[in-house]
């Protein structure tokens, strides 16, 4: 079959299990090309090929420059039903200086980004390492971002890079606002598992070149019973918190991202994880 027919790109997208997703960061990376993506396939068909094969994509480039409304409608466009992008906000934003008036930035940003229409998924907002977070405007900084923009329901990523702010306060601020904190499977950012929304976002960052899944079989069963247990509303008991359980809840969707370290590996990651719930059958 050659990259150019119609049947290499299923109408149909991967199902998202019990409400967990899975995915990638971004879709264009030149090794891919070797592992993931089929052999001649032209770049402009990579985003539709990949979100036939994972049912989540993190946009990465937003952190650095965000895109045109027509940009991001021509995603969705090129996206199956149910698939879901989640995006990172602007650094411009995160990093600024009087980040409780970065509310016409967040305005701006979020006006073009709701064209991804119901392709959006949650929307990341990463304050790195030695970037200086004073709380107050930080809470203020958290009541401006909106629960809905066009009618459409917004949810809220904080990936807080700093140790000294990640504490039980914090928790309780995301809690109180709704929004989830970023489980980190990293050695280099703080990671903790307290769940703060009705949804999860994890990104794992320990993937190995030496591994063609890049993860062991016997860590992505891992990873596949912790989303259970996420899905199923309950806290899996061998991830770190800092506060007390929340009350007891029914289901929460979640998202899970292969992200960074050996990233050639990233798409097998997250199709052998896919394998694992039973998103997928090949």
């Amino acid at each position: 079959m050659k990259p150019g027919d119609g049947d290499l790109m299923a109408d149909g997208g991967v199902p998202a299990v019990d409400g967990i997703r899975v995915g990638i960061g971004g879709w264009t990376y030149a090794p891919w090309r070797d592992n993931f993506y089929p052999r001649g396939l032209v770049q402009r068909r990579e985003l539709e090929f990949a979100s036939r094969q994972l049912s989540a994509i993190e946009i990465n480039g937003t952190y650095y420059g965000t895109q045109s409304p027509a940009t991001y409608a021509k995603w969705r466009e090129q996206t199956p039903p149910g698939f879901m992008f989640s995006a990172k906000a602007p650094k411009r934003i995160t990093q600024s200086r009087a980040l409780a008036k970065t509310g016409a930035q967040v305005e701006d940003f979020i006006g073009g980004i709701v064209a991804l229409g119901d392709r959006l998924g949650p929307l990341v907002w990463q304050f790195d390492a030695g970037t200086r977070i004073e709380r107050d405007a930080f809470t203020a900084f958290l009541d401006l971002l909106p629960r809905e923009a066009s009618g459409q329901r917004l949810r809220h990523v904080l990936d807080v890079r700093d140790p000294a702010f990640v504490d039980a306060d914090l928790v309780a601020l995301a809690r109180a606002h709704g929004m989830a904190l970023v489980y980190t499977d990293s050695e280099s950012h703080p990671n903790i598992a307290d769940p703060t929304a009705d949804f999860v976002y994890a990104r794992l960052m320990r993937a190995r070149t030496d591994i063609a899944t890049g993860y062991p079989a016997s860590e992505l069963r891992t990873w596949a019973a912790r989303a259970r247990t996420w899905a199923a509303g309950g806290l899996p008991d061998d991830l770190p918190r800092l506060a007390d359980a929340p009350p007891a809840r029914a289901a929460r969707d979640v998202f899970v991202f292969f992200i960074a370290a050996a990233k050639e590996r990233n798409p097998a990651a997250a199709m052998a994880l896919l394998r694992l719930l039973g998103a997928r059958g090949d």
